[in-house]
């Protein structure tokens, strides 16, 4: 297929730019996965289509503040910096901007000194290796001078940090956040657990490759970037028992869908395990973990929507998008939620 399969018009200012007040409050595309039939309802009438033994599966990385703004020492040049991945060290895979002005054995200062880092090496893409230098604790420091790394066709400023993570987030390591999640409060959550839905919390560090152009036009030539992920021995077992015991498993967005299916057997069985996974999942995929997908609606021509086509069938996706602008839905990150089931 080509790229350009993937395609949809969406007027801009259907991108929603701010969070809204009551997270569980957001619209609800209902897309029957068979028939492709779609229905409006709201994020927390979820509990209609949930049943007693479903297990839904969260992701429950937490975003770090990972942008910074510093000078280059002697120049006082303005350089801004992504934190990518961690490595030892205090060393960092990172996205430099302008990248011209930080060639290996450049130093730049963050927050008047508080943090320095120093370019060891120049790596794949043009990503720089950063060696930070620091008193005290690397987490607390960012979490000081550091921010969120809004994706960018969000232009609104974030008022507050929170907003931009799950209620559940936990283990820090993600530059973009799990935004499937963002529609579910403790109490909605409390809920569910209280019908008999069981909940499995397993870790995928959400990498920028998300936002990244599919630019192959054929997309089986596309390179994912890997992410690491994590899932527990207590999530294995919930996800397990709930699939032996006839309930449905429902993945709480791509990335935690991604994570099952990299480790997922050929039965559906989930191991107890961590790792790196580049899964491209595209149309012709077989799922052999989830049997429902709760997400949100994604840029036209992105592996997540590819993602979404493997899932729900390529014309019933294709359709429940135009359907959606038609209904003048919210789109992206902080925009309205699809269940997929």
């Amino acid at each position: 297929m080509d790229v350009k399969d993937f395609y949809y018009d969406l007027p801009q200012e259907l991108i929603a730019q701010d969070p809204l007040e009551d997270r569980s409050s957001s619209r609800l595309m209902v897309l029957d996965k068979n028939t492709g039939e779609v229905t409006h309802r709201v994020f927390k009438d979820i509990t209609d289509y949930l049943r007693p033994g479903d297990c839904l599966v969260i992701n429950n990385t937490k975003v770090i503040p990972a942008r910074l703004y510093g000078v280059k020492e002697g120049t006082q040049a303005k350089i801004e910096i992504l934190l990518l991945k961690r490595k030892e060290n205090d060393i960092w895979e990172t996205l430099v901007k302008p990248g011209k002005k930080c060639k290996v054995g450049t130093k730049i200062s963050f927050g008047d000194g508080l943090l320095t880092g120093e370019v060891i090496d120049i790596v794949e893409e043009g990503n720089r290796l950063i060696q930070f230098h620091y008193d005290g604790i690397f987490e607390e420091i960012l979490d000081q001078l550091g921010q969120m790394p809004l994706p960018p066709y969000i232009t609104h400023q974030l008022q507050d940090k929170n907003r931009y993570q799950t209620v559940y987030a936990k283990y820090d390591g993600s530059a973009a956040a799990p935004t499937a999640g963002f529609h579910f409060t403790p109490e909605l959550l409390a809920k569910l657990e209280g019908m008999g839905v069981r909940i499995a919390r397993i870790t995928l560090h959400v990498g920028l490759g998300t936002f990244r152009p599919v630019k192959a036009e054929e997309i089986t030539e596309h390179v994912m970037h890997s992410e690491y992920y994590e899932v527990p021995r207590e999530a294995a077992s919930t996800i397990n028992d709930a699939r032996a015991s006839g309930g449905r498993i429902i993945s709480v967005g791509t990335t935690s869908t991604r994570t099952l299916e990299s480790v997922a057997d050929e039965n559906g069985v989930i191991p107890a395990t961590a790792g790196w996974t580049d899964i491209f999942i595209y149309p012709g995929y077989k799922f052999r973990a989830i049997d429902g997908l709760i997400t949100n609606f994604h840029l036209p021509e992105s592996t997540l929507i590819m993602l979404v086509s493997a899932f729900a069938g390529y014309e019933h996706t294709m359709h429940a998008y135009q359907e959606a602008v038609r209904e003048r839905y919210r789109f992206f990150s902080f925009g309205d939620a699809m269940l997929i089931i």
